[in-house]
């Protein structure tokens, strides 16, 4: 019997409404992915919150029930789904024109229920996502009327669709970079900047606002500054509500959050690395201004230099050459592909090399990310765990943590992390894996 006490959650009863900032491929591969599994015609591949199990105990108990069976998570029968996009383009259409799914196994079976969802105006303005157009917009004389905006727009979500709860979830596009400054320390200078209609406020930034002063729990798919500043993280805390991001591991660094932890549990030097992709999809048009690109590419450096550690090992990483790029390729669609040459020494310095090939289907591997998000970060509320959710950094390339910390990038120490947390949450004790105890003679 665990020892420690349960912590107490609120039941999953009732609607969870999910709102996705962003209609385009990511979102309604993950909505249509879903209703295809609620009807018995898919398997949720890629979700944790769906096929994980979770050990609990002693290995020689042999207790490993699913996750969901372990924690109470929202079913997937109670999800709501809701958007907005700054293209018009209902679920349906925009899973068309996004070249995703099959048309006939995935997309017309469900037109039906893909066609009732359409997008509501978004706040978007072209200076933050240059490549990109927007006809469904909102207007307003300040950012603050935009963010007020959004706010009612998840209030009469909710209750035109009857949700007894709501999570956000951004799945939109990569805006400009935006370091830190002046107006995202407190809340005052933040609020007074919205009024001003401030530069450094990006729409990103009111959505998760929005979402924070409703209650509604804010997960950020993308490298966007959003809700990665002290005015948002505090004002989280100060409502009670779970945040956390940013930029969904997917491809190319969740291969480099697996490869980097081996050479340095086995000691072996990294000379340089180098990655390139190339990907046609709306993500990749983004990416093709410098400006976007700037914000991804600091979401993808941070990860090798967090797990290296060179300044505690400068003669095997002190030297390393890290090179990302992403090139726009717009026949590849929303099949990227990845290429990585690790040039890597070993015993006496002998020099060796690996090189990967990923041809990944971004969307195929973000949606059940979504999914897990939505439904982790619904959990997290209902503990009563409020403000960054590092325990969820399993799912960000560049994971939030708090002040003072650096974010943990080990896709295997984020796992352990995750499912440690969850035990936690349900009384059960922590999983050291020592196992010293059998080999102890009594």
């Amino acid at each position: 019997m665990a020892e420690q006490t349960a912590r107490r959650i609120a039941p999953a009863k009732g609607k969870l409404g999910v709102l996705c900032v962003g209609l385009g491929a990511v979102a309604t591969t993950f909505i249509a992915g879903v209703e295809n599994v609620r009807r018995g015609k898919a398997s949720p591949i890629g979700s944790l919150t769906q096929m994980g199990t979770i050990r609990l105990g002693k290995r020689t108990e042999g207790r490993a029930p699913l996750i969901r069976e372990f924690v109470p998570l929202a079913s997937l029968e109670d999800l709501v789904f809701g958007a907005w996009d700054p293209v018009p383009d209902d679920a349906y259409q925009s899973a068309l024109h996004c070249g995703v799914l099959d048309k006939h196994e995935h997309i017309e079976p469900i037109a039906d229920f893909l066609k009732t969802i359409k997008p509501m105006p978004a706040v978007f303005e072209q200076y933050y996502v240059k490549r990109l157009e927007g006809k469904n917009v909102k207007t307003g004389k300040t950012k603050r009327d935009l963010a007020e905006a959004l706010r009612q727009d998840i209030r009469d979500f909710k209750a035109k669709h009857k949700c007894d709860r709501m999570v956000m979830v951004w799945c939109a596009s990569t805006e400009v970079f935006i370091a830190p400054g002046p107006a995202h320390w407190s809340l005052e200078a933040f609020e007074k900047a919205m009024d001003a209609n401030d530069q450094s406020i990006a729409p990103s930034m009111l959505y998760a606002y929005a979402a924070i002063m409703e209650g509604v729990p804010y997960a950020n798919g993308a490298p966007n500054l959003s809700c990665d500043f002290p005015a948002m993280e505090q004002l989280a805390k100060d409502k009670g509500v779970a945040i956390g991001g940013k930029d969904f591991k997917t491809g190319q660094t969740m291969l480099k959050t697996v490869l980097s932890p081996m050479f340095k549990a086995r000691m072996l030097g990294v000379a340089g690395w180098y990655s390139t992709n190339i990907l046609g999809n709306r993500d990749g048009e983004v990416l093709d201004d410098p400006e976007s690109f700037k914000t991804k590419e600091e979401s993808k450096l941070g990860v090798l230099e967090h797990i290296l550690q060179p300044q505690l090992y400068p003669e095997l990483y002190g030297q390393m050459y890290h090179k990302v790029r992403i090139n726009y390729y717009p026949p590849r669609g929303d099949n990227k592909e990845g290429w990585d040459n690790i040039d890597i020494f070993g015993w006496l310095n002998y020099p060796m090399q690996i090189k990967v090939d990923f041809l990944c289907r971004d969307s195929i591997l973000a949606a059940p990310l979504v999914l897990d998000l939505a439904i982790f970060f619904d959990l997290a509320q209902r503990a009563g765990m409020s403000g960054i959710q590092e325990w969820l950094s399993f799912y960000f390339k560049s994971p939030q943590v708090a002040p003072g910390l650096y974010p943990e990038h080990d896709l295997f120490i984020q796992q352990t992390k995750l499912k440690n947390t969850l035990r936690y949450l349900m009384g059960e004790d922590q999983i050291t894996h020592l196992g010293i105890e059998y080999y102890q003679e009594s």
